[in-house]
């Protein structure tokens, strides 16, 4: 079950790039996002999923969310997923992974 909950860098790169609608939400902390970022990636802090998640989400997207390195973002996909949300991943190993696999010139911290 936990496997098929994550999406590699290069298989939600592809997902972006075919077109298909996709939501790339950035589980993050305010500081974090503006210190680099997922293209098209949007913010929505962990500590807020709870409350906003129906104001800003729909269950029927397909959703992926990020972090530093996957921790935060594999929690907030499984509850999402929990809570209706059926088209979610969580992206494997974060946005450090991210760089490494799709953009050396990120930057790190």
């Amino acid at each position: 079950m936990y496997q098929e909950m994550e999406i590699t860098p290069d298989e939600l790169a592809a997902l972006m790039e075919s077109g298909q609608p996709v939501r790339v939400i950035d589980v993050r902390e305010d500081w974090e996002f503006e210190y680099n970022r997922i293209p098209g990636g949007e913010l929505l802090p962990l500590h807020e999923l709870e409350f906003r998640h129906a104001e800003v989400l729909k269950p029927e997207e397909m959703i992926v969310c990020y972090c530093h390195s996957g921790m935060r973002s594999f929690n907030a996909a499984l509850w999402l997923k929990q809570h209706g949300y059926d088209r979610v991943k969580s992206l494997a190993g974060g946005i450090n992974r991210w760089a490494d696999d799709r953009d050396d010139s990120m930057p790190r911290y």
